[in-house]
């Protein structure tokens, strides 16, 4: 029994890999990019973390002194407030002038009220003279503090990217793909929605809809799709001729499986540095709303609610809250401008075709 050799000569051929797997190859051969890739995913758990309440849960809590210096800065005499004076309150309500115990309205509940005063005192609360990164006016941990903003930003921004690159994709995926007068519409919709500034776009809606996180997300949705609307419609003109549409339409696929099977997964190296983009976009975004007032509930922290007091904390020497936040986001931006850059290298299909 003879066996069949190959006498061409050529190297055997190597099994094909999707253009997601050479990506990754390459984001892991660019070292500052898979380093930002580290630096982005220890954020998001800690975004995780302060969404489950296991990072940043006790944020609230008044553990130190008012304007507590950091542990690491020598304490001098204007950096901590002092203690207010012990006002000697009396035991009970001072009487009122002309009127009896017996003619008081509400005489006989205080009475059986002062009886049980010792049952529900609590203890008092040493708070602590220097915290680990200083206090703000209440006396809230500064590192406490910026984790949970860290949680509501980020929160903020990812979900207000998602919900923005729905609308942006599916308007542009409608107007690229049918064109015609749906696409002259949508064109002059978008040409309409553009012609308004960003930032006054953002201050109209949030001053309608009131302050939360909820508004924040839907505020930045409606605002900034248009990005990605402009960028998925060039992407359908283009590609809704290729030969593997062609052959769907040959077959009898639909229009929305065409849409939505066929081309989209083509774009989605694009929707993904799309989404980064939004999502360092929209946490700046976050930051100015809440500065100015239009941000978070004011039982809520973010960076930029606490940006908000750093005015008034700078005028008077307190400077570390305003540095805990300036490095958070610092780092967080900067690692994911960098991502973005490696990413938009490592999906490329021509730098990946090399």
């Amino acid at each position: 029994m003879t066996t069949l050799q190959n006498t061409a000569g050529g190297m055997p051929a190597m099994p094909s890999r999707s253009l997601w797997a050479l990506g990754w190859q390459r984001l892991k051969r660019n070292k500052v990019g898979f380093v930002s890739l580290w630096i982005v995913l220890a954020y998001l758990l800690v975004a995780i973390g302060g969404w489950c309440n296991l990072i940043g849960g006790d944020w609230a809590d008044e553990v130190g002194v008012p304007y507590a210096p950091p542990s690491w800065v020598a304490p001098s005499a204007d950096d901590v407030l002092p203690p207010e004076p012990a006002a000697a309150r009396p035991a009970a309500a001072a009487p009122v002038i002309g009127m009896t115990a017996a003619e008081d309205p509400i005489g006989r509940e205080l009475a059986a009220a002062r009886q049980h005063v010792a049952d529900y005192a609590g203890k008092a609360q040493t708070r602590l003279e220097t915290l680990p990164f200083g206090a703000d006016l209440q006396g809230r941990d500064v590192i406490q503090k910026t984790l949970k903003g860290t949680s509501t930003s980020i929160f903020v921004g990812v979900f207000g990217a998602v919900c923005s690159l729905l609308i942006g994709c599916a308007l542009g995926a409608v107007s690229g793909y049918f064109g015609g007068r749906t696409d002259d519409f949508l064109n002059w919709f978008y040409s309409v929605f553009t012609s308004v500034p960003d930032m006054l776009l953002l201050l109209s809606f949030a001053a309608v809809s009131g302050r939360g996180i909820g508004t924040i997300i839907a505020v930045m949705a409606l605002t900034s799709w248009t990005g990605t609307y402009r960028l998925v419609r060039a992407e359908y003109l283009k590609l809704k001729g290729r030969e593997y549409v062609q052959a769907a339409n040959a077959i009898g696929a639909g229009d929305m499986r065409k849409m939505f099977i066929h081309i989209l997964p083509n774009i989605s190296h694009l929707l993904l540095v799309q989404f980064s983009l939004l999502t360092v976009a929209l946490i700046k975004y976050e930051a100015i709303l809440s500065f100015l007032g239009f941000g978070v509930d004011v039982r809520q922290v973010s960076w930029g609610s606490m940006l908000e007091e750093a005015p008034t904390e700078l005028i008077q020497g307190y400077w570390w809250q305003m540095l805990a936040v300036t490095i958070a986001m610092s780092v967080l931006v900067t690692a994911f401008s960098l991502l973005v850059d490696a990413l938009r290298d490592a999906l490329d299909p021509r730098a990946v075709a090399k």
